[in-house]
């Protein structure tokens, strides 16, 4: 059925837990996975500071450090909502002094260089847990382990992945927000450790391995054109309706019988959502119907389906 898109808090985080009250997390990480898994948790509770470089002399004063801040302001403040930020020249002296006051109280450190970076920073592993124990490193990469170095973007993961199937940009940033999803997860896992050890632990995220996770179900064959919700099932598909299209994910024996009986298919077995001429006698009901009537029909019949203009 048409309904209005979830806001970006609501998508974020359950309201009423709070697992992560009293845990600071201080975020290095620039651009967009690692700004997101801060909103997710601080939405968990968790004080969050955000350290930004200082922006090019070139730019505007009061220019964000942080290229998101740059380049789309209403996502930069959709993500730092309620967030603290600081600029911190970490090559600098005055600049290393204040990050490592904060680290002295900081329960996770989020960041999002390559290893190399964090070297020359001071902030490898093994530095960072010799200063301070009870501290965690949440290190997004571009590729997990001796592929840390390589460059790479949100587009060459999700291409690596085989999730890029034609010549037309992804619809979203898949890899970087499910980055940003196993980086807050990564950030639970690290406190969970430390309250049971008292020592902090290393946590990497790579977004290559966001980028897998997601096309497992590629890889399995489900998503494929053969496969039950990559187009072979009549049920779960994009159509043409009159005005123009529809959604629909009757995938369900239940939910396609009640689709077949409104487009006047007679339904023998799962079987038949794989003919051809199920495909075409679906495909011509729907393309007579505005989206106005397929709402109705949906909430009268109980089919799952969104129209789309």
């Amino acid at each position: 059925m048409t309904t209005s898109s979830p806001s970006p808090t609501s998508a974020a985080s359950p309201r009423a837990i709070k697992p992560l009250r009293g845990v600071r997390v201080l975020s290095l990480a620039l651009n967009l996975p690692g700004p997101a898994a801060l909103m997710r948790l601080k939405a968990m509770g968790a004080t969050c500071l955000k350290a930004e470089p200082p922006a090019p002399k070139s730019l505007p004063p009061g220019t964000s450090g942080d290229p998101m801040g740059q380049y789309n302001l209403k996502a930069y403040a959709t993500l730092h909502d309620g967030i603290k930020v600081v600029t911190i020249d970490l090559k600098s002296e005055k600049g290393q002094a204040r990050l490592h006051k904060e680290l002295a109280r900081t329960d996770v450190l989020l960041t999002s260089f390559r290893p190399s970076a964090l070297q020359k920073l001071g902030l490898s592993w093994k530095a960072l847990h010799k200063a301070y124990p009870a501290l965690s490193l949440v290190a997004i990469v571009g590729a997990p382990g001796v592929r840390a170095e390589e460059p790479g973007h949100d587009l060459t993961y999700l291409a690596d992945a085989g999730l890029v199937t034609g010549l037309d940009l992804p619809a979203t940033l898949f890899a970087d927000m499910g980055g940003s999803l196993m980086a807050s997860e990564a950030a639970l896992k690290a406190v969970l450790m430390q309250r049971s050890t008292g020592k902090g632990s290393f946590q990497e995220v790579a977004l290559s391995d966001a980028a897998a996770w997601l096309a497992l179900p590629r890889s399995w064959g489900l998503t494929q054109p053969k496969g039950a919700v990559g187009g072979a099932h009549a049920g779960y598909r994009i159509y043409r309706c009159k005005d123009g299209r529809v959604a629909i994910a009757a995938l369900e024996p239940h939910f396609a019988a009640a689709l077949c009986e409104v487009a006047g298919v007679s339904m023998k077995g799962v079987a038949t959502m794989f003919q051809p001429a199920t495909h075409e006698a679906i495909a011509a009901f729907l393309a007579g119907q505005t989206r106005q009537q397929l709402d109705r029909i949906a909430t009268a019949h109980d089919i799952p389906l969104h129209t789309l203009a």
